[in-house]
């Protein structure tokens, strides 16, 4: 029984259950940002470099699956069961990683200026203690 009561114990401290829910809420705001860039940056960049996924289909043929095959893709090379060294798409990933990080970081920078603004905004100062006096004198002697 002293383990189940320390299980329990440990998986509700508070930072337990804080982490838990970090991680539910990054997994979700990474599917965000996943789709941003899938949805709406890499096509842009398609507009712009005529291709979307600029590495994906980049390989090179280590061995075909019968001699003097030529394949014009990764799939077809793939399909064909030819062994391949598909480098592109491991390239494609880290340039998705970086457009990823990219936004990410303006965000919490977007983020930590709204925060910087807000505790910046000046909040009325509590009168001290020698101004409470000089006002309970003052009003005091206004009373006589």
């Amino acid at each position: 029984m002293g383990f189940v009561k320390d299980f329990k114990a440990f998986a509700m401290k508070g930072s337990v259950v804080d982490l838990a829910v970090g991680v539910i809420i990054g997994a979700a705001f990474g599917k965000i940002v996943a789709a941003m860039v899938e949805d709406i940056i890499m096509p842009a960049i398609g507009v712009i470099t005529g291709k979307g996924q600029m590495f994906v289909d980049k390989f090179i043929v280590l061995k075909t699956a019968k001699e003097g095959d030529v394949y014009a893709s990764l799939e077809e090379a793939k399909k064909a069961g030819a062994n391949v060294f598909a480098y592109g798409h491991f390239i494609q990933t880290i340039f998705d990683f970086l457009i990823v990080a990219f936004f990410i970081f303006l965000i919490i920078r977007a983020m930590a200026k709204l925060q910087k603004k807000h505790e910046e905004t000046p909040k009325p100062a509590a009168p001290s203690s020698t101004d409470v006096l000089l006002t309970e004198i003052r009003d005091l002697l206004k009373n006589k």
